[in-house]
């Protein structure tokens, strides 16, 4: 990091936002972007995530113009996580060890006036989990992106012993109304993945509609996509809403340009990666498919 504080670098994201007139989401999806990309002080991205995500995560985080951080030692994160612009929190391969870690870094988040975003994998599966999960919502995360099964866990606060581990059971706009429940309850952003993404304040519901279905396909990709909106929500910290909306819709045309060129999962992992590096104004304006939820 140079010697810019973050609070200094995110004063200047938002007065730029502010100052803006946006016509369209699409606009507000680009500014987002070059927020990210061109700040002095590359925003800081402390990643505390599971094993299967960190390099995709990190490499998602690099092509969209950020720096990540897999700092996890509870050790750590006193000196640490002051310093960073936003925090993401991934619960994929929670074990007993990481869990103080998890809650230490949210804390410190907090007091630090840092933003800090959930990703609460499979809150379902067990007890454990989704204890841990209902934990680090007390915390008030900025953000909680989940799929549609996993958001109606932590709405409902009971495990399922049908749970499918990380994949879905339900749609995105099966969660709607827990969504809007659990961002009133906990006063922060939900976004729920699926087929169109639905993002809500508890009042306002928005959906995103891209990206591509071979996305399921490839492992981690909703663990990189959380990592990004934490990097948008680092830049315009006010706008957890708008940043949040803006990132998945972002991350999809990352999808839908790669899957262009991609021959299958495979490919399309190393060409999402590509796509992003290369996203241009006149992609992201043409391809946003941002709209209101009645």
């Amino acid at each position: 990091m140079d010697d810019e504080t973050p609070n200094h670098r995110q004063h200047q994201a938002e007065t730029a936002a502010d100052g803006e007139k946006f016509e369209s989401w699409s606009q507000l999806a680009w500014a987002h972007l070059e927020y990210v990309r061109n700040s002095s002080s590359p925003p800081l991205i402390q990643c505390i995530t599971n094993f299967v995500s960190m390099d995709l995560v990190a490499n998602v985080l690099l092509s969209a113009g950020a720096s990540p951080a897999m700092i996890h030692s509870v050790e750590e994160i006193p000196d640490f996580t002051p310093k960073v612009h936003a925090l993401y929190i991934n619960v994929g391969t929670l074990t007993p060890a990481w869990l103080p870690a998890m809650k230490k870094a949210a804390a410190v988040a907090n007091e630090s006036k840092r933003p800090w975003v959930l990703d609460p994998v499979a809150a379902g599966a067990s007890s454990f989990r989704l204890k841990a999960c209902l934990e680090l919502l007390t915390l008030r995360p900025t953000v909680v992106r989940g799929n549609g099964s996993e958001i109606l866990m932590l709405f409902n606060g009971t495990a399922n012993a049908n749970f499918k581990g990380a994949d879905s059971m339900h749609e995105s706009t099966d969660a709607i109304e827990a969504a809007k429940s659990l961002a009133r309850t906990y006063r922060c952003i939900v976004a729920v993945s699926g087929a169109v993404d639905i993002v809500t304040d508890g009042e306002r519901v928005v959906g995103a509609k891209n990206g591509v279905p071979m996305l399921q396909k490839i492992t981690a990709t909703g663990c990189a996509v959380t990592a990004l909106i934490a990097a948008f929500v680092a830049v315009t910290p006010s706008q957890p809403f708008e940043a949040t909306a803006a990132a998945l819709s972002v991350f999809g045309i990352a999808g839908e340009l790669g899957m262009c060129s991609a021959g299958g999962p495979g490919s399309l992992r190393v060409h999402l990666i590509d796509a992003l590096h290369g996203l241009d104004r006149t992609a992201v304006l043409q391809r946003v498919h941002i709209a209101n939820v009645s």
